[in-house]
């Protein structure tokens, strides 16, 4: 509870006026019955009352009740509805903070599970929870202490099913907090499963999958269903068993309260009185039922949520963290990796994916790498990036550890088009300005010519505003790459990264493209990865990676002439292309 009640605090004025209403609308409920009890007792008593007069005292209760009610639920609810705000806010902006190896090891369902479902849970305890909580101490406090001025003795009579109440919570409420934690587990299981079905819609058709793919989901949700009803099992059995102690409670007082009004030791209407306070508890004694509920759910999910807010972003800024260096020439020293999954096997002797890797690049440079597929290329651009961390004093960037380099402002300045980009489904110019939002039609226009893409953009019926599907679905997959150049472009960064970003386009295309890029190459650090010897032959300085390490080294001319993985490449490159001619 220590955490929802940090959230409560922030609220902390809201919640005592909401309570304050709350407080009036009891203490007015509570007045009601001693009306009721003066007009029987008059009429007992003389045989007639000012009956009229009481009714407008109970209207203008009931007018005072609708008023505060309008207030608690605004001020009460309206506190809830915030903190759900406020948690998912936290929760999103640390996600966002944490490393690509943390994402590797979580299942996206486990993630979307703890925004809606968990932050639910916890916004009903901070909403609901605290409602029924606050009543129930109220409106007992109050009623037990009318109930204990009419007669002590029945009061006495009426408290004897409590103790089963008190140990009946107890008891219950450690199941349903176990439980209900099983339940949050099962249906994170179910989000993933949708959500990779939803993702792999097309893999699921193409290979006639779709009752597979039903069967597989039908036994996760069955699985979720099973698990709530071992929940429900138990808080099912709650209001029920709360009803069935406050009906008891009311049966023990007209035993043994009816005797008395017979007797002549309470009035009728002071009976009447006692009656409708103890009526008045039954709701208090439910809500109390249903608060250990909703605050068991709640405190489960509370403890789900801390759990991922608290883990910690491993990849941060140093203590003695630098601004980008104004000077952008790159030198890699003696630089060996492996992924952290893959650390143990590599400290055991095994390969690891980059092994002593060394080069330099001046500012302005361009970096050509080759290599076959799995040779790490995509893992040195990881680390220039610190998606993943290379070893400290490895790489530095204009003499600067890249450690040491902010990370907002690395980022910033480096841009990086993947090999297979993620495109949002949004509109076409609101894509390639991403990484510039503020960024003019003009500047996303010559981005998109320097991408080759701007003429087939113009073809769309709504142009640059066209909405493309999730993913870029509605693109080809030299589109979506091309698009995704120009987002690069416009950042204008002092080093770009191209990890095979041509790889969907064809030759002829590729050509142009590189054409067009020639003069934003030669104006900034960059590196370009690729498969086809075209796209890295005017390249500065060109490396081959092989199983990790570089194998050769030099310009275009020089690597033909060592006769190695590089020549092999390009013969086999240029065959292929006097074929296609």
């Amino acid at each position: 509870m220590r955490e929802i009640l940090h959230y409560l605090w922030g609220y902390r004025n809201r919640v005592l006026l909401g309570l304050a209403a709350l407080f009036v609308v009891d203490g007015a409920q509570l007045i009601t019955p001693l009306l009721v009890r003066q007009a029987i007792d008059q009429l007992a008593a003389h045989g007639t009352a000012p009956l009229w007069v009481y009714a407008l005292f109970i209207a203008g209760i009931a007018l005072v009740i609708a008023f505060f009610r309008f207030f608690w639920r605004y001020f009460l609810w309206g506190s809830s509805r915030r903190i759900r705000r406020d948690i998912r806010n936290q929760l999103y902006q640390h996600i966002v903070t944490l490393s690509a190896n943390f994402f590797n090891n979580t299942r996206t369902g486990d993630i979307i599970a703890h925004a809606t479902n968990d932050v639910e849970a916890v916004g009903m305890t901070c909403g609901f929870g605290l409602l029924g909580l606050a009543d129930a101490i109220f409106m007992v406090t109050f009623s037990l202490a009318a109930m204990i001025s009419i007669s002590w003795q029945l009061s006495l009579y009426a408290f004897i099913p409590l103790p089963f109440v008190t140990v009946f919570v107890i008891l219950t409420g450690r199941i349903i907090h176990s439980r209900y934690k099983t339940v949050q587990e099962s249906f994170a299981t179910v989000t993933e499963k949708v959500r990779e079905a939803l993702s792999g819609i097309r893999v699921i058709k193409t290979f006639v999958q779709e009752s597979g793919s039903s069967n597989d989901f039908a036994k996760s949700n069955q699985d979720y269903v099973d698990k709530n009803m071992k929940l429900v099992r138990v808080s099912g059995v709650f209001d029920p068993m709360i009803a069935f102690l406050a009906g008891l409670s009311g049966a023990i007082v007209l035993w043994l309260g009816g005797s008395r009004v017979i007797g002549g030791d309470i009035s009728l209407g002071s009976f009447v009185a006692f009656q409708t306070y103890l009526a008045m508890l039954t709701w208090p004694m439910m809500a109390l039922g249903m608060v250990v509920n909703i605050v068991q759910r709640g405190t489960a999910s509370m403890d789900r949520l801390q759990k991922l807010i608290d883990t910690p972003a491993d990849i941060a800024d140093a203590p003695d963290a630098q601004s980008f260096p104004k000077r952008v020439h790159l030198d890699v020293h003696h630089l060996t990796f492996a992924y952290p999954s893959d650390a143990e096997l590599s400290a055991n002797g095994h390969s690891a994916v980059l092994q002593d890797l060394s080069f330099h690049l001046e500012e302005g440079q361009t970096l050509g790498i080759i290599g076959l597929t799995g040779a790490g290329k995509s893992t040195l651009i990881h680390l220039l990036l610190r998606i993943f961390d290379p070893p400290e004093k490895s790489i530095s960037i204009g003499g600067v550890d890249l450690r040491k380099i902010r990370l907002k402002e690395l980022r910033k300045h480096i841009s990086l088009v993947p090999q297979d980009p993620f495109l949002f489904s949004a509109k076409l110019s609101e894509n390639i300005a991403f990484g510039k939002p503020d960024a003019s039609p003009e500047e996303i226009r010559k981005a998109a010519e320097l991408a080759g893409v701007y003429e087939e953009i113009q073809e769309f019926p709504q142009g640059m505003d066209t909405i493309i599907g999730e993913r870029g679905v509605s693109l080809s997959g030299g589109q979506k790459q091309r698009v995704a150049i120009a987002r690069a472009l416009l950042t204008d960064p002092k080093l770009l990264i191209l990890d095979d970003a041509l790889s969907a386009v064809d030759a002829e295309k590729e050509e142009q493209i590189l054409q067009n890029l020639k003069s934003v190459l030669q104006s900034r650090t960059a590196i370009v990865i690729s498969h086809r010897i075209s796209a890295v032959k005017d390249a500065d300085l060109i490396i081959v990676i092989e199983h990790g390490r570089i194998i050769e080294r030099g310009r275009h001319e020089e690597l033909l002439q060592l006769n190695g993985l590089y020549a092999r490449l390009y013969e086999l490159q240029q065959a292929e292309k006097a074929l296609h001619a």
